[in-house]
This record gives structure tokens, C-alpha cells and sequence, in this order.
């Protein structure tokens, strides 16, 4: 049997899989951020579709005296 090769990368199914990667690396980038924050916030810029910037602000909680 033989196997087909991969459409073009101009194709929608290429795209898709282009998408599905960067909608994966996206995910992955945001579980990175939230990793280790405790108090604060994380903006996402979107841009087209796709999450092209993570802003990551970070709050410290300092204990009364």
C-alpha cells in the first residue's frame, strides 16, 4: 500500500495543521506563565486569530507589620 504525500503548504489541510500547532504552542505558552504565578494577571494579544503576545503582571503580597 501506498501512503499519499502531505498536501502542499498552501493547502487548507496545511493550514490546519498550522493552526493546530500554534493553537497547541499557545496553550502550552499560557500553562508556562500561569506556572509559578501567584497573584497577579495575564493578558493575551490576539492579532488575526492567533495569540501573538502574553503579558504576564505579577502582584506581591507583602505581610502588614
Amino acid at each position: 500500500m501506498s501512503q499519499s504525500a502531505p498536501p502542499p503548504s498552501g493547502t487548507p489541510a496545511a493550514a490546519a495543521r498550522g493552526d493546530a500547532a500554534h493553537i497547541e504552542e499557545s496553550i502550552a505558552s499560557v500553562r508556562e506563565a500561569l506556572t509559578g504565578l501567584r497573584y497577579g494577571s495575564i493578558a493575551l494579544t490576539i492579532h488575526e486569530g492567533r495569540v501573538v503576545q502574553i503579558d504576564v503582571t505579577e502582584k506581591k503580597r507583602l505581610r502588614p507589620n
